[in-house]
């Protein structure tokens, strides 16, 4: 009589097959790990920078001294990231090797001077910047950020994503969106432009000083919410919507605006210090004042 346990071959094969599924999920599990990798660049003053991503977002902060520091985090091998240094010149872009799906996602942290040129294209992703005070250009499909700018060239282009601008100081900003709504908290400089086809335009500020704002959008509402101490000349026109002001305003004479009350107002508040231009042309247009 033979001793010890006899082998199943049922239960071998049953064991067998699960340490085949374990090694393939471990082997696309690693095919789909995430890879970073580091570019590292030394530049002169007002280096010009570029980042271009087919897939993946894109935030750029102010790094140490005259180093550019990029990361990017690659989603699998089917991507690929191209890095050029051109004298004072910068290109960092992506491309995808094979397949088009979110395998080919690379997104970026940008560390920079703060006085770059800058430019972030993100083809279907977000974008990004804060503590910048050179040229700055953010172009994107999803969402668009800039915060905590001072003295910059600000210029913002997208289809229909929402963008977000916020304590720009002493900023020359343009925004132009086809359908995105367009926010603006604390911002204020010698130009700021927005021009909008469907998305609503909101503000939330004081109008800088001796600046000139030029709010458009073809059928968005555009909502302005001012301090008690506003100095500013307002004109607003909206050709099929209404117009509306909370507070009163000092009437100008001589003025070349409709003046149909409903559809339009005209006023100045404080010192006059600042231009402010208000069109929409069926949307509504509200000037508020905080409490």
């Amino acid at each position: 009589m033979l001793s010890g346990r006899q082998s199943n071959p049922q239960s071998n094969l049953q064991q067998a097959a699960v340490i085949t599924l374990v090694l393939a999920s471990c082997l696309v599990s690693s095919a789909g790990a995430q890879t970073r990798k580091e570019f590292r660049f030394t530049v002169g003053p007002k280096a010009n920078i570029s980042v271009d991503t087919q897939n993946g977002g894109i935030s750029v902060k102010p790094g140490l001294g005259n180093q550019v520091v990029v990361t990017a985090t690659l989603q699998s091998d089917d991507v690929e990231v191209d890095d050029q240094q051109i004298g004072n010149r910068i290109e960092i872009a992506s491309h995808q090797l094979r397949g088009a799906d979110q395998s080919g996602r690379v997104d970026y942290e940008v560390l920079i001077p703060v006085d770059s040129t800058v430019a972030l294209h993100a083809f279907a992703g977000s974008v990004s910047a804060e503590g910048l005070q050179g040229d700055i250009t953010l172009i994107a499909s999803d969402t668009i950020t800039a915060h905590d700018t001072s003295n910059a060239h600000l210029h913002v282009q997208t289809m229909g994503a929402s963008v977000n601008l916020s304590d720009i100081r002493n900023g020359h900003v343009e925004v132009s969106s086809i359908s995105g709504n367009v926010s603006l908290k604390s911002v204020n400089g010698p130009s700021i432009v927005v021009t909008t086809s469907s998305g609503k335009i909101s503000y939330d500020g004081e109008f800088g000083s001796g600046g000139e704002y030029r709010f458009g959008t073809h059928n968005g509402d555009i909502q302005a919410l001012v301090p008690l101490n506003v100095s500013a000349n307002f004109r607003a026109h909206s050709m099929l919507g209404r117009v509306q002001h909370d507070f009163p305003l000092k009437k100008r004479q001589h003025d070349r605006f409709p003046s149909d009350e409903a559809s339009s107002f005209v006023g100045t508040s404080g010192k006059a210090a600042s231009d402010v231009v208000l069109r929409s042309f069926s949307g509504k247009i509200r000037l508020t004042q905080t409490r």
